[in-house]
């Protein structure tokens, strides 16, 4: 059975679902001294390398990084009050519940 869509629906499926530019949270974890970095961006690939390339002033000094958290968002507002919250005392709880295996792992390890 071949099915035919009509071209406002391909237009709303690409509106609405393949042309989202995604805005990320992410958590970063210093390979020198365990401190952790939580950042928003919309090329995560890009600001690790330039996190890791110390060409990011608030985290340079603790290069090099390691990615250990994100959290993909299709709106911009959403992903920036995450980034908020995750650096609050309760977005830090949230980080500790949720890798929890990471950082006793990490313990274990050295």
């Amino acid at each position: 059975m071949i099915t035919f869509l009509s071209k406002n629906l391909v237009g709303y499926i690409l509106k609405n679902f393949y042309l989202h530019i995604m805005q990320y949270v992410y958590v970063l974890q210093s390979n020198k001294d365990k401190e952790i970095y939580v950042g928003c961006t919309k090329d995560l690939k890009k600001r690790f390398v330039l996190h890791n390339a110390k060409k990011v002033a608030s985290t340079k000094r603790h290069a090099p990084y390691s990615l250990i958290y994100y959290e993909a968002y299709v709106n911009e507002r959403d992903a920036f009050a995450r980034e908020q919250y995750m650096k609050t005392g309760w977005g830090k709880t949230f980080l500790r519940k949720t890798l929890n295996n990471f950082f006793i792992n990490k313990n274990l390890e050295g």
